[in-house]
């Protein structure tokens, strides 16, 4: 099984003997484990061996968010690698609070310590809490192990009960997950939203993580928000705090009832590349052009998608979607763009025949206001050939509507 639960377990692998099992575990094959763990018992303690393969598969998944050089001297949990953050998403905002001058930082909810550790990288001294004493050891674990112990102190306590008033910084990550899965309402978080807020008003600078799919009517008016992808894939939004002016007005769109809070944020990592919002109406809807320009996640969820269109000198393909299109083309970071052959109204039977005659035998299916599946599309067309298209399944003018199109060069 997966799952350390016992706190005497995992210390066990902090000795000698367990380091050096985990060491050799390192390239274990999941796939060989019932052998390997049958003759790793003749020299080992069983409930040694399990607890090592146990953190020798976590590690092997925790790769994916910190990289193999720093995974595999780590120490995890099952929760700790689901709910960590991606280490180029922690560095990118440790960084962030460094540039803001902060030397001193408390880390509330801090988990197995991926924040912490990039923040110590940054040259920032944390206080890191959390009150399950698991996770409080695993934590410190990883601080000793990549050699930042001077720079972390992991706590274990109810985050509602720290001083912070010590610190240039907080830095909340509350639960959002329960024995049912992910939680949606930000009250329901643990701890809530509300109590995060006060305590980072608190603070002369402070960062609450929060879902990405937050309404934008619950953020703060004094907030900063912030939503960060990488590799095109939205990670979080932020909740900044101190980093605009206090209780600055927020910026509606001209005939848009929604909130939008004081100062909105899209970062795409790798790069950084940060769009702020300008408070842009949503440009009028017009007939699809040449270029169809994609916006990254993180824009649209940031409801920047204006800000992108008026980039690239581009209009909406209908008001309820959001593609811009333009007639030239204009590389941008916060959109990917295509170039559009063909623009069809829906029709099963004429795609197939189109992309038949095209010897068509690799399409690329977006859909963004369609029904259609594209996984049930792709076995319906049937397709063979050399050549390869995107397709895309939207509305245009208010339309069902196909765009066929290739990336743009």
């Amino acid at each position: 099984m997966d799952r350390v639960t016992d706190l005497d377990a995992f210390s066990a692998l902090l000795t000698d003997e367990g380091r050096t099992l985990l060491d050799a575990l390192r390239d274990h094959d999941p796939a060989q484990e019932l052998a390997l763990a049958t003759r790793l018992r003749r020299d080992h303690p069983a409930e040694l061996v399990s607890a090592a393969l146990g953190q020798a598969r976590l590690r092997q998944r925790a790769v994916a968010k910190f990289g193999a050089e720093d995974a595999h001297r780590m120490f995890f949990t099952p929760d700790g690698v689901e709910q960590a953050t991606r280490t180029s998403v922690a560095t990118y905002r440790a960084e962030r609070f460094a540039a803001l001058g902060v030397r001193r930082l408390a880390d509330l909810c801090c988990g197995i310590g991926g924040d912490a550790i990039a923040l110590a990288r940054a040259g920032v001294s944390v206080l890191a809490v959390d009150r399950s004493p698991l996770t409080c050891a695993v934590a410190r674990a990883n601080a000793e192990a990549l050699g930042l112990a001077d720079r972390i102190e992991v706590r274990c306590a109810d985050v509602t009960e720290i001083d912070t008033t010590a610190y240039d910084a907080v830095f909340v990550d509350p639960a959002r997950r329960g024995g049912r899965g992910r939680i949606f309402d930000p009250e329901a978080y643990s701890p809530p939203l509300s109590w995060a807020v006060g305590a980072a008003r608190t603070a002369r600078y402070a960062a609450l993580k929060i879902a990405p799919g937050v309404p934008h009517e619950a953020v703060p008016e004094d907030a900063e928000a912030e939503w960060i992808s990488d590799g095109g894939d939205v990670k979080e939004a932020v909740l900044w705090f101190g980093t605009g002016p206090a209780g600055a007005a927020r910026t509606v769109p001209a005939g848009d009832a929604r909130t939008s809070p004081a100062a909105v944020r899209a970062t795409l990592l790798p790069g950084p590349h940060t769009l702020t919002g300008a408070g842009l109406p949503d440009p009028a809807p017009g007939p699809v052009g040449r270029y169809l320009y994609e916006p990254d996640g993180a824009v649209i969820r940031a409801h920047l998608v204006a800000d992108v269109a008026a980039r690239v000198g581009g209009r909406l393909i209908d008001e309820t979607i959001a593609y811009v299109t333009a007639d030239e083309l204009h590389p941008t970071p916060y959109a990917t763009a295509y170039e559009i052959t063909d623009v069809l109204p829906f029709n099963l039977k004429k795609l197939k025949a189109l992309l038949r005659d095209r010897k068509v035998g690799t399409a690329t299916i977006k859909k963004r206001g369609s029904a259609v599946e594209p996984d049930d599309l792709r076995r319906k067309l049937k397709l063979q050939g050399p050549e390869s298209v995107t397709v895309f399944l939207t509305r245009a003018a208010g339309a069902p509507t196909m765009l066929l199109g290739h990336p743009a060069r």
